[in-house]
């Protein structure tokens, strides 16, 4: 995929697939750029290697607990370079029943290292 928006974007739905398969190993090794930084709950996470990663989702007990899937409700691309797209995005967490848990608008910072487009940051208001 020769076009930065199409190659990062394609990036942003791998990702959310693996993470409704719950595939770490695929958000490890495929969809995340290391280090990645994470904005969130009034704090800034940086896990340095792919050996760091965390997710507050999947089994949360907090603001998302009951989570099924999620879905992006838009992605929309503030800027683009030939190596880095910056996404808008909003998404919305839902319970295994399809009633909605919560919805959160983001930003998503898409890069091209060695090749290979995955997600390096992101900033939100999600848990």
């Amino acid at each position: 995929m020769s076009d930065p928006v199409s190659a990062a974007r394609a990036a942003m739905d791998g990702f959310m697939a693996a993470f409704n398969a719950r595939d770490a190993q695929a958000i490890r090794t495929t969809w995340f750029h290391f280090p990645h930084i994470r904005f969130h709950s009034n704090k800034v996470t940086v896990m340095a290697t792919p050996a760091d990663f965390v997710n507050l989702v999947w089994d949360s007990q907090t603001q998302s607990k009951g989570w099924g899937h999620s879905a992006w409700d838009y992605v929309e691309v503030i800027d683009a370079g030939p190596d880095k797209v910056h996404f808008r995005v909003q998404f919305t967490r839902y319970r295994p029943d399809s009633t909605v848990l919560g919805t959160y608008k983001s930003l998503y910072i898409v890069t091209n290292v060695d090749g290979r487009w995955a997600i390096q940051g992101r900033s939100s208001w999600a848990e």
